[in-house]
C-alpha cells in the first residue's frame, strides 16, 4: 500500500516536471519569435518565470515529502536527486528567457537581419532539447537523454557561427553596433539554455544508471 501511494506520488511530480518543461519551451519562443511585440513579449516572459519558480517550489516540496514521508530504495532516490537538480536547471532556464526577452525589448527598431532568422532556428533547437531531456526523464529513456547531451554541440556550433556573423557586422556596420552586440547577448543566452538541457539530460542519465558522467571515478 505505502509503495502504491509512494509511485503514485512519483507519476505527480513526472507530470509536474512534464509541465515545467513545456513552460520553459514557451517561454524560450515566447522570448525570441515576437520581436515585433517586444512589449507584449515582455509582459508574457514575465508570467511565464513566475509559472515556472511556482512549479519548482512545487516539485522541490514534493520531493522533500517524498524523502521523508516515504522509505525510497536506491533507485527512487536517484530519481528524487535528479529532479531537484534537474528543476535547478529549468528555472535557470526561465531567466534566461526573461533575459532574452529583456534585450528584445530594448532593440533599436531597425529591419530584421538575417541574424535574426538564424536566431530564432537556433532557438528551436534548444526549445527541442529542453523538450527531449525532459521527456527522457518521464519515460526513463537514457538513449534519448544521451542524444540530447550530445545534440548541445549543435547549438554550441549555431552559437559560433551567430557569433562570427555578428562580429563581422559590428566591424562592418559599427552604426548599428549596438542591435548586433545585442543579437549577440540573446546567442549567447541561447547557448546557456542549451548547456541548462544538458545537465538535465545529464542527471536523468544517472537517475537510470547509477553514474554521472561529470563525476565518474
Amino acid at each position: 500500500m505505502m509503495r502504491k501511494k509512494f509511485d503514485c506520488q512519483l507519476v505527480e511530480m513526472h507530470n509536474k516536471l512534464v509541465v515545467m518543461g513545456e513552460l520553459c519551451e514557451k517561454a524560450i519562443a515566447d522570448a525570441i519569435a515576437p520581436l515585433a511585440r517586444r512589449n507584449e513579449a515582455m509582459q508574457n516572459i514575465t508570467l511565464s518565470d513566475d509559472a515556472i519558480d511556482d512549479k519548482e517550489r512545487e516539485i522541490e516540496q514534493q520531493c522533500m515529502r517524498l524523502l521523508m514521508q516515504q522509505q525510497p530504495v536506491a533507485r527512487d532516490l536517484r530519481e528524487i536527486s535528479a529532479a531537484l537538480k534537474m528543476i535547478s536547471d529549468m528555472e535557470r532556464i526561465g531567466d534566461q528567457a526573461c533575459d532574452i526577452a529583456d534585450i528584445v525589448v530594448h532593440i533599436v527598431d531597425i529591419e530584421p537581419s538575417v541574424e535574426e532568422a538564424h536566431l530564432r532556428k537556433m532557438a528551436t533547437e534548444t526549445v527541442k532539447m529542453v523538450n527531449e531531456s525532459v521527456d527522457s526523464f518521464v519515460t526513463r529513456d537514457v538513449e534519448l537523454a544521451r542524444k540530447v547531451i550530445e545534440y548541445d554541440e549543435v547549438v554550441d556550433n549555431w552559437f559560433y557561427d551567430i557569433k562570427k556573423e555578428l562580429i563581422c557586422k559590428i566591424v562592418s556596420d559599427s552604426e548599428n553596433g549596438g542591435y548586433y552586440v545585442d543579437l549577440l547577448m540573446i546567442a549567447k543566452y541561447l547557448e546557456r539554455v542549451g548547456d541548462h538541457a544538458t545537465n538535465v539530460a545529464e542527471w536523468v542519465e544517472y537517475s537510470i544508471t547509477g553514474e554521472h558522467r561529470k563525476y565518474k571515478q
